[in-house]
């Protein structure tokens, strides 16, 4: 991915709020150079190894797990929240443009085959993503329902061994034009420009004073 020096990200804290805000990525693979592509629900364990765990599972249907079988690094990549931004909002000349963050992670796939260990991955995944429920469901497999709905799915782990981070939030404008563009943004009705402006003013108040 390019990115101009003064968009990369390296903050652990803002790459994996971003990824546990944005989870559903895009898990890229090229068989014989032809580039794949599955959108899937991640789980992120920034904790885990050398530069953190992905988690997931995808349709047995899917034939992209059989690409893990090569034993070459994936892409996962996590899209943020993303704004146009005009030059009209700027104090000095300008173009138009568009700010976003964006997050890519490569790694090495493993699959999840065991019975056991695909059902704590489920277990795992839904708790997670039920949390915020008013009544959290509870994944309660047993018997043909269990064996028949787990062998619908293969399961998988990313050991992630590169994150790149890119959030383009106009840090090559001048200060003042920044905070231009963070109270445009925060006067749309577009809850996704709202998050950008939100995202700029964190980057604004973490530079160095």
């Amino acid at each position: 991915m390019y990115i101009p020096e003064h968009f990369r990200e390296t903050n652990p804290a803002r790459i994996s709020a971003l990824i546990e805000s944005h989870p559903f990525g895009m898990l890229v693979t090229a068989p014989e150079g032809v580039p794949y592509v599955s959108h899937l629900p991640f789980l992120f364990e920034c904790s885990t190894g050398a530069q953190g765990k992905l988690l997931g599972h995808m349709a047995r249907a899917n034939p992209q797990w059989q690409h893990f079988s090569t034993g070459r690094e994936v892409l996962a990549v996590f899209q943020g929240p993303h704004a146009y931004v005009s030059p009209s909002w700027y104090a000095s000349a300008g173009v138009p443009t568009w700010n976003y963050a964006v997050i890519h992670l490569r790694g090495t796939p493993r699959l999840i085959e065991g019975e056991t260990e695909l059902e704590a991955l489920l277990e795992q995944l839904t708790r997670v993503h039920e949390s915020p429920m008013p009544s959290p469901w509870e994944p309660k497999l047993t018997g043909e329902r269990r064996a028949k709905l787990l062998n619908m799915i293969m399961g998988f782990e990313i050991e992630v061994t590169d994150i790149q981070g890119k959030f383009k939030l106009s840090q090559n404008r001048p200060l003042e034009d920044q905070q231009n563009v963070v109270e445009e943004l925060s006067l749309s009705s577009n809850q996704t420009d709202i998050a950008v402006a939100e995202l700029m003013s964190e980057a604004i108040h973490d530079e160095p004073k």
